[in-house]
Parts: structure tokens; sequence; C-alpha cells
């Protein structure tokens, strides 16, 4: 095995172990790398020099993307950008690892359209925050889940995940696993920290879970977990009820807490720190 292919499985390893990487992102990462090593034929760092970069952009440029009807289009430059922060990554790793390489900043990416990404507006999610019924047990619950998105961030599997001794309503943080089991903090707002309080003094069962379900379906003899999808539901109606017309999920919650941190001066890496995304 060349020196380089030693070294990229190492970036595998520290992506995964130093950044929590996922599986999908260890494994594409592990093909774009591979791909660029094969067609420029390099062997160890110094060997990856800008025009060898630059044959290999042209190489993408020409390569075959998504079947669409029968017909075979061009790769879209977003995935040829893919590869090609795959690589300046892996260049940035060499660099601190101490091998001389071309510098990462070089490797340019292609320029994409903006993308109009969905968000809700502040007076949206006031009218959301309003929508349910706090003087039910579920109006409760569904208050502190919005709350709760809004301030964290989370996924939604990350919050019906959440258990009662995961959160301590009278701290600002607390911390989320995700699916390979690491963990990074989050914050809680002071709304967020009532909200859960409120619902937690209100719930008289003994279960384990943060968030429940209720109705005829909580009954079965399962878990009273709630389940994702019930979420999704829970947010069209209370959307509905308020007012609100565009699309409202837990996902553009998440969206809407990242563009906010943005506009507030955090930078990227802290929020894909907040977001689990690193």
């Amino acid at each position: 095995m060349s020196e380089l292919r030693v070294l990229k499985q190492r970036y595998l390893t520290y992506l995964e172990t130093e950044w929590g990487g996922s599986a999908k992102m260890i494994e594409n990462y592990d093909r774009y790398l591979e791909r660029f090593i094969s067609f420029a034929k390099v062997k160890k760092p110094s060997d990856i020099t800008a025009e060898r970069v630059a044959s290999f952009r042209l190489y993408l440029t020409k390569q075959p993307g998504a079947n669409t009807g029968g017909k075979v289009a061009s790769m879209k430059q977003q995935t040829q950008n893919y590869y090609l922060i795959a690589l300046r990554m892996f260049l940035k790793y060499l660099n601190g690892e101490g091998f001389e390489t071309i510098p990462p900043r070089q490797i340019k990416l292609a320029k994409l359209p903006k993308r109009s990404l969905e968000l809700i507006t502040s007076a949206e999610l006031d009218r959301l925050r309003a929508a349910p019924d706090q003087k039910t047990i579920e109006g409760k619950r569904d208050h502190a889940i919005i709350e709760l998105l809004a301030s964290a961030g989370l996924r939604i599997s990350e919050l019906c995940a959440l258990s009662r001794d995961d959160i301590d309503p009278s701290a600002n943080e607390f911390s989320v696993p995700n699916a390979r089991g690491v963990h990074r903090m989050v914050f809680l707002s002071d709304t967020a920290r009532r909200a859960i309080a409120i619902y937690l003094q209100a719930r008289k069962d003994s279960d384990r879970a943060l968030f429940i379900r209720y109705g005829r379906k909580a009954n079965d003899g399962g878990d009273l977990r709630i389940h994702p999808r019930a979420v999704q539901r829970m947010f069209k109606v209370h959307a509905a009820s308020a007012g609100v017309t565009s699309t409202v999920t837990p996902h553009i919650l998440r969206h809407t807490f990242a563009d906010s941190l943005l506009q507030n001066g955090a930078g990227i890496r802290s929020v894909h720190a907040l977001l689990g995304t690193q």
C-alpha cells in the first residue's frame, strides 16, 4: 500500500474518532479520495500538485451524473465540489501532520447558484409557540417540544430519544449523544427550560422518556416514548392552527436555529459543533 493510502486511512480514522463523523461520511470521503489517488496516480503527499488537481477537476466535469428519463447528465457541480472539499480537508490534515503539500486554499470550489433555505420567520415562530393549548397535558408537552427545538436545534430523532434524566430544567445546557454515541453540549433558553419544567411538573406517570404519547395509543401497552412521526403530525396541526402557511417541520426549526446563530456572528465551525454535524 502506498504512503498516501496509508495516510488516507489514518485521516478516515481521525474523522471517525476526533470529528465523530458518521459511517456514511467516512464511506463518502474514502470514495472521493480514492478516486483522486487512482486518477492522479499519486503515492505520497508531495505528489499532489496544482497541475494534478486541475487535471482531476477537468476529469470530474466529464464524468456521468444522474440518469433522468434514460438521459445521463454530466456530474453536477455540487457533486464535483464534494470531491474537492474532501481533498481540501485531507490536505489540511496532512499539513497539520507536518507533510509538505500544496496549500488547501488553492483548491477553489465551483460557484453554485444560491439555494433558498427554508426558514420560519420570528413572527411565525411566535405564533407556532402560542398555538398549543397549555391548559392540557398534551399542549404543555407540545409547547415544550417547540421551545426545545427552537432553542437547541436538535434532530427529531435526538428529541424523541431524550429521557427525563438527560435534562435538568434548572441548568442552561445539556449533553446530547448522536447515533454513534458521541456527545455534544447544547444550550437551553429560559423559555425552553420553563416550558420543560411546567410539562414535567404536570406529568403523573413514571415513564423515563422526556416526551411521551397521549390519547388512545398511549394505552396499547407499548413504549410511551413519542415517535418522530407523531412530532411531525403535531407540527402540521399547530402550524395550521397558528395560520402559518409556509411549510413548518422540526427540520426547518433546525435550519432556523442555525441561521439565527450565523446571523448573530457565530462561526461556521461553532454552528456545526452545536448541530452535531462536524
